[in-house]
């Protein structure tokens, strides 16, 4: 692992400098996936390397997390709380609906976290294009197979380091570069609503599905649940689609 790290490090280093960037920037949520690359994208640019916490409704151990995460790895950092954004821009969009009678309250719960991950994104990439840098996706790969991140939120990076490495190799990863114990231990979640995490709301678990990807057994039910993520959210693993031309 110690051995990936270093060729991680190597291509993220690449990709910026190919692109002819000036350095890279994350989105920290203080979860284990954005830590990890945190600590990467430090190791790659010591000088000019960024992470961003964006708190947006957000439970506030999330940034105490998130604060952790930049002491362990002493990256720079900026906190942007778009709260206050996401109320303006929601209420807004809410009134005009509801104003025609065409609000759907039972959608709104998921509408209201994808805003509040494109927003995110919105901001990174505002950020990134002040400083010249690259922004770096946090997505591993069961979150990719099963489709589990914001289609041009989380899911809107320039590149993706971690997206052929399981759960549970990320978190191998996290021990070795010095991620904080709290945050390796942490239950995962998207932080989308109070008490979510990934594990309830998918109705499986990520060493199930890491297990899937490696081509193990697992319990049909959650084969099934895993294999049905992946075929509905197959359009957010690729670019919009387009006719064939005429």
């Amino acid at each position: 692992m110690e051995d990936n790290i270093t060729k991680l490090v190597e291509w993220i280093r690449e990709q910026v400098n190919g692109a002819g960037l000036k350095g890279a920037i994350v989105g920290v949520s203080g979860g284990i996936d954005s830590a990890v690359i945190a600590h990467l994208i430090k190791r790659a640019f010591p000088e000019s390397s960024l992470g961003v916490i964006m708190p947006c409704k957000s439970n506030p151990k999330d940034r105490e997390d998130a604060l952790r995460v930049v002491e362990s790895c002493n990256i720079d950092y900026h906190t942007i709380d778009l709260t206050e954004t996401h109320q303006i821009l929601f209420s807004a969009m809410e009134s005009e609906l509801a104003r025609k009678k065409e609000w759907n309250e039972e959608t709104a719960r998921l509408g209201d976290a994808n805003t509040r991950a494109r927003l995110r994104m919105t901001t990174l990439y505002a950020v990134a294009n002040n400083y010249g840098y690259m922004v770096v996706g946090t997505d591993n790969a069961a979150e990719w197979h099963t489709g589990y991140f914001t289609k041009y939120g989380d899911g809107g990076v320039d590149i993706v380091p971690l997206v052929h490495f399981t759960k549970g190799e990320v978190r191998e990863m996290a021990k070795i570069l010095g991620v904080p114990d709290s945050i390796v231990s942490k239950a995962p979640s998207a932080g989308l609503w109070e008490n979510q995490t990934d594990e309830i709301e998918m109705g499986t678990t990520y060493d199930m599905i890491d297990k899937y990807l490696k081509g193990e057994e697992i319990p049909k039910k959650d084969q099934e649940i895993i294999e049905r993520m992946h075929n509905r959210t197959e359009h957010k693993r690729n670019i919009a689609a387009s006719p064939p031309k005429f």
